[in-house]
Order: structure tokens, then C-alpha cells, then sequence
């Protein structure tokens, strides 16, 4: 199963990427999170010990040197637009109870026509874990599909978009859908998060229809100073843990 999570900042989508992952590892799944948001903060959501010592991939620069036969950097050389990159999940993955990290870095950006060894290694990563990988992928994501290209479409199960009772994160996710369907995403699902009741639940279903809402996770306290704090997600309310399982159970866990 192929989970890309996306939405806008602050409506807590690495928390419930981190939810995810652990619903899907106590499950008894094999699990692997990737970190593709540019503020990568999944590990310590994850209760990784160290998370600065986890080095982004993109800044890699012998090893993405290797595989594209360019140093990061260059300016107007050759290099491959598909090098290798299938032991990278075995390699640079770390561990921690159950659920396996990788952390990619953001894609470079430039001029309308930017490419670069790092955008075509991660790329090819990408496809890989979307199209290859056997375990369940959850994908941390910007606000955006840039890291998609529209082969690589098709391996997504769900592009997940977490929105909270806002105007301004619904009008996101229209955005992100719209987005999406240019490349040829077509299953996508909306998850709840921060609802104070029915009543907020009711706003999100509404201000993201057509898009289907998988559920809605409550506000929790406990949630919030986690993420202040940036530690892993502990619920004060068993109700935040039964919403998670609903939706895992949605998605195919």
C-alpha cells in the first residue's frame, strides 16, 4: 500500500503520517516512512532518538555523484535522468520500533526549467518506492505533488490530504486536487484533524466535497503539546487512537 500525505502547514499531516505508521506497525506490518516535506520533523514525530543525525539524502553529494555521474552542483553537464537506486531503502533507512525511516530532503528549485542529479536521483527514488517497494509507504509531502511525475502516478494508492477546520486549509486541499488530476491522481481522500465535534467534522466534509472525508481525528491536547515539542504523538483520548484505526482499515490495513 502506496500513502502520499499532503496539506497545508500546520494542520498536523506529519502527525498523523507518524499516526499512521504506528496504527500500520502494530498492525504487524512492514512499514516505511519517508520524509519529503522540507521541514522534516517525522523522526522526532516518529520517537527517533537523534533526528539532526539522520542526513537528508539530496545531501548526499558523493553518493548522488556515483549514481547520476555529476557532482551536485554542476552547472549544464550530462548526467543520468534514471540512475540506480533500488539498495537505497536497505542502506540509508533507519529504524525505530517497527517502522523504518528515510529521509529525502526537498527537491532543488529553480528556473522553469530546472533539472538537476539531485531532482533526477530523487525522482527516480521516488518511483521506485511507489512502483518497487513491497512494504506500506507513507509519504510526508509539502503542500504540492512536485515530487510526482505522471508514471509514478500510478503506484499511489491514496493521496491523502489532511485538512483542519479551516477555510484557508480547505481552499488548499481544492487546490492540491486540482493539482493532482494533472498528473493523473485520481484516488484521493481528505482526513480531519484538530475537530472540536460533529459540527467541525460537518465544515471539513462540506468545504472539501467531492473529495471524500475518511475521518476525522479529534482535537487532543496531548497531540498539540507533542507537536510544540516535537516528540512523538501521545493521545490524552482512546478516541484519537479508534479514528486512526478507522481510517487505516479504509485505506487497506
Amino acid at each position: 500500500m502506496k500513502l502520499a500525505v499532503t496539506g497545508k502547514g500546520g494542520v498536523g499531516k506529519t502527525t498523523v503520517c507518524a499516526l499512521l505508521a504506528r496504527a500500520f506497525a502494530d498492525a504487524g506490518r512492514r512499514v516505511i516512512a519517508v520524509d519529503a516535506d522540507p521541514n522534516a520533523t517525522l523522526a522526532s514525530c516518529l520517537g527517533f532518538c537523534d533526528p539532526d543525525a539522520i542526513t537528508p539524502l539530496i545531501e548526499m553529494e558523493d553518493l548522488i555523484e556515483e549514481r547520476t555521474g555529476v557532482k551536485p552542483g554542476t552547472q549544464g553537464a550530462i548526467f543520468k535522468l534514471n540512475p540506480r537506486v533500488e539498495d537505497i531503502p536497505e542502506r540509508f533507512c533507519t529504524t525505530q520500533e517497527g517502522v523504518r525511516l528515510l529521509r529525502m530532503g526537498a527537491l532543488k528549485r529553480g528556473g522553469a526549467g530546472c533539472y538537476c542529479p539531485e531532482n533526477a536521483f530523487l525522482k527516480s527514488l521516488v518511483s521506485h518506492l511507489f512502483l518497487v517497494e513491497q512494504d506500506v509507504l507513507i509519504m510526508d509531502m509539502e503542500a504540492g505533488v512536485e515530487h510526482f511525475g505522471r508514471g509514478t502516478a500510478q503506484g499511489v494508492d491514496w493521496l491523502l490530504i489532511v485538512v483542519e477546520p479551516s477555510r484557508q486549509s480547505a481552499e488548499t486541499a481544492g487546490r492540491i486536487r486540482s493539482l493532482a488530476g494533472d498528473i493523473g491522481l485520481s484516488r484521493l481522500g481528505v482526513i480531519g484533524n484538530k475537530c472540536r465535534g460533529d459540527e467541525e467534522r460537518d465544515f471539513i466534509a462540506r468545504s472539501v466535497a467531492p473529495l471524500p472525508l475518511l475521518g476525522a481525528i479529534p482535537y487532543d491536547d496531548g497531540l498539540r503539546l507533542a507537536e510544540q515539542e516535537g516528540r512523538p504523538p501521545e493521545a490524552s483520548q482512546a478516541a484519537v487512537g479508534e479514528e486512526v484505526k478507522k481510517i487505516a482499515a479504509q485505506l487497506g490495513g
